[in-house]
């Protein structure tokens, strides 16, 4: 005899039958899920590596590449560079020049490329010491003016010129240059040797500075004593590579007096110096000396512009700009 079912049991299986459908259900859901992940997740770390990477690679290099090129013609151009500076080009004439020559050498290159259309002059300014040494090491130069008959014979003899092509130039005298408001009150020669004062002067390789040293002891043996010469070496604080850097110390105040060449005071603007002269029989004559270098590829050039730097032209410049004729005594 059958028991009959109960209700309650019915009731239970069909809760049991209905957990089975909902979990094959929500299993079959969960396996899927993974899937879209994978699809859409993959690209997106590749779009920023396919987009970025380019531009900071276009943007990284040609930095150094700007700075490296830019950086090399500023060292070139230094005192003591030995590498060339210059090139030759046609009709273009590279004059190394002492560096007291550049107050007038704006107004000998136009003159010069008046006389002779065509030609043009660069001039490399510096320490004839300096410019001694670029030549030595291999810069180009077509013609070179030296402030000291010592550097000149040097390079003859190391046979740098054309022959018979060195030719005296002009001359200079050595005066003691002073801030115009001169603070120091400086008066005379003899107020040099004052304690306290702040002179600057040429190093002794300048020919300056050759100069102004013989000048110095002419004076202690004629008119002071060789304390008094000591004295005012004493008060040197600064040895300048070029003269034309113990004018700008002394115009920027940052010393009470320097020695520099009459021409570079002539061609300072007015009110920028007072000045206190070296009699002539103490003074030291500076000769100057012009040469054709013997490397130049454009000699024709160099030879017109030495003969237009002794000619009345060149030389009535160089006079206007405080430089001496070679007879003067």
């Amino acid at each position: 005899m059958k028991r009959p079912v109960k209700t309650s049991q019915i009731i239970l299986t069909g809760i049991v039958c209905g957990l089975l459908m909902l979990t094959a259900v929500f299993a079959g859901c969960t396996s899927s899920t993974p899937a879209q992940p994978a699809t859409t997740t993959a690209p997106t770390p590749a779009a920023p590596v396919t987009t970025v990477l380019p531009v900071a690679t276009a943007t990284a290099q040609p930095t150094p590449l700007a700075v490296s090129t830019t950086a090399a013609p500023v060292v070139v151009a230094t005192t003591s560079t030995p590498a060339p500076v210059f090139t030759y080009s046609e009709g273009n004439v590279v004059a190394f020049t002492a560096a007291s020559l550049k107050g007038v050498s704006p107004k000998l290159a136009t003159n010069f490329e008046k006389i002779y259309p065509g030609h043009h002059v660069v001039f490399n300014l510096d320490g004839t010491q300096a410019l001694r040494t670029q030549v030595q090491n291999g810069a180009y130069a077509d013609v070179f003016i030296s402030a000291s008959n010592a550097y000149t014979t040097e390079l003859t003899k190391g046979g740098y010129f054309v022959d018979g092509t060195v030719q005296p130039l002009t001359s200079n005298y050595v005066i003691v240059i002073l801030p115009a408001k001169n603070p120091a009150n400086i008066k005379s020669l003899a107020d040099l040797a004052k304690p306290g004062v702040k002179i600057a002067m040429e190093d002794k390789t300048v020919p300056a500075g050759t100069a102004t040293i013989a000048a110095l002891a002419n004076l202690a043996k004629s008119t002071y004593t060789p304390d008094w010469n000591a004295s005012v070496f004493k008060n040197v604080v600064t040895y300048e590579t070029s003269e034309p850097g113990v004018a700008t110390k002394v115009a920027l105040g940052e010393v009470d007096a320097g020695f520099v060449y009459e021409s570079t005071y002539t061609a300072a603007p007015k009110d920028t110096y007072t000045a206190i002269t070296i009699p002539k029989a103490d003074n030291y004559l500076q000769t100057y000396t012009i040469g054709v270098m013997k490397q130049s590829t454009s000699k024709g050039a160099a030879a017109d512009f030495e003969t237009f730097m002794l000619s009345a032209s060149g030389q009535q410049a160089l006079k206007d700009y405080g430089f001496r004729p070679i007879s003067t005594s």
